[in-house]
């Protein structure tokens, strides 16, 4: 299959390599370093047993028209980044070809086949204009949930922490012959791709712990264990799960695991940070609308209290208004 993956970061990286070496037609729409490193030394993954992988056959470009019409695209940036590609990416779109999104946090297609008295609404958080969904079709979606965790740690390097899972499905829960073909091109490639008559339930089960943990730990600076160890902050965690589930039960939504399990999970995880934590280390513009606003925007949409989310998404929205500012950016706009 020939198939684009636009960014060639942590998780745009990993699956890349591991689609090359299976024999895939792979290109990366990157720029910067990265472009530069991936034609001249290839995309490399170092897995976290230590073993090399190097993907030395894969294209690498910036330009849109160069790469051409695909049987697969594979979004695989933050949701906060996609805007910024979606002018382009109609160029890499043939008359059959299939977008995978890899965003965590409530996608802009969510409302899309979803039935129901919200069907074809629209998540402003995350699309606020519209544009994704005019400029992606999701009729050309398949969403695909990412567990996995690595990092890339020099121009074209990525090293794998842990986890290979990456469940996909229509958005309609169908089994169609698209959606079985991506399953069986990411299992070749060494993945656990099952195909899920429900990827909405998947979303929601990652987002909650992504719209908790992510928020509380970039405003305390502190991991994964230390917020779940902590009286206050496990509290304010179990509240503000709660409040999700409430709203998520109200669009139809099983969670397959308990909280308690969920919060746990969390713990065994240990010192860890979470990515926007990293991303405000890093000084970069932290993902706050996708797992954070979209949450505070489904609640206010299925009249659903959510006063725990509410207050840690303003302040976190606030945070990162404050550093945006500080570079000399303009000020984040309120959701």
């Amino acid at each position: 299959m020939k198939i684009a993956i636009i960014g060639a970061g942590a998780i745009g990286g990993y699956v890349g390599v591991k689609l090359a070496l299976a024999g895939q037609d792979v290109t990366f729409i990157v720029r910067g370093d990265n472009l530069q490193a991936i034609r001249r030394d290839g995309m490399k993954l170092v897995m976290n047993d230590g073993t090399e992988h190097v993907a030395k056959g894969v294209k690498a470009t910036n330009d849109y028209t160069e790469a051409g019409p695909q049987d697969m695209v594979i979004l695989a940036m933050k949701a906060h980044q996609v805007e910024a590609v979606a002018r382009d990416l109609p160029k890499l779109l043939g008359p059959d070809t299939t977008v995978v999104t890899m965003q965590n946090g409530i996608p802009f297609w969510y409302f899309h086949k979803h039935g129901g008295p919200f069907d074809g609404s629209q998540v402003h958080a995350v699309d606020p204009s519209g544009l994704l969904a005019e400029l992606i079709p999701p009729r050309r979606v398949i969403g695909c949930v990412v567990y996995p965790a690595s990092e890339l740690v020099a121009p074209g390097v990525v090293r794998h922490i842990e986890g290979d899972r990456f469940p996909v499905g229509e958005l309609d829960g169908s089994l169609s012959e698209r959606v079985t073909r991506v399953s069986e091109c990411f299992t070749q490639a060494g993945f656990k791709a099952p195909v899920l008559d429900d990827i909405r339930s998947e979303i929601w089960l990652k987002l909650w712990g992504n719209l908790t943990f992510n928020p509380i730990s970039s405003l305390s600076h502190s991991t994964l264990v230390d917020i779940c160890q902590h009286p206050l902050s496990r509290a304010l965690a179990e509240n503000m799960m709660r409040e999700a589930q409430d709203v998520a039960h109200k669009l139809g939504i099983q969670f397959r695991v308990s909280l308690e399990k969920r919060i746990a999970g969390a713990e065994k995880v240990g010192k860890h940070k979470t990515s926007m934590l990293q991303d405000i280390e890093a000084g970069r513009a932290p993902e706050v609308d996708a797992l954070v606003g979209s949450v505070v925007e489904l609640g206010r949409l299925t009249q659903t209290p959510t006063p725990h989310i509410d207050t840690v998404y303003a302040l976190v929205k606030l945070l990162a208004s404050t550093m945006a500012s500080e570079r000399g950016q303009v000020r984040l706009q309120p959701a």
